[in-house]
């Protein structure tokens, strides 16, 4: 758990970071630098765009998997990094 909780202190320091999200296999966020109600408006949504994703990836080629997602917007870049039981959300300023 202390490498976890590294690695995020590591991403939360990067310049441009406004916060970061730890999402469970439920969609639920476990833990968040954000305040509640904003960590689970973007946990939901973003969970159900990376699972389009997802298939997406592997209805174009069965033996491959996203690895990562990256989304830019005029004010924000959110960065989702999925993973078997979790996702990791990462919402940065793109001028930065």
């Amino acid at each position: 758990m202390a490498e976890v909780d590294d690695t995020l202190k590591r991403i939360e320091a990067q310049k441009g970071v406004i916060g970061t999200i730890v999402v469970n296999a439920d969609g639920i966020p476990i833990r968040t630098t954000l305040d509640n109600s904003t960590a689970v408006q973007y946990a939901g949504l973003l969970r159900n765009l990376t699972m389009m994703a997802r298939s997406t990836v592997r209805d174009i080629d069965p033996q491959n998997d996203l690895t990562f997602l990256r989304i830019r917007s005029k004010k924000h870049e959110v960065l989702v990094a999925p993973e078997n039981d979790f996702l990791l959300i990462v919402i940065q300023n793109p001028c930065e």
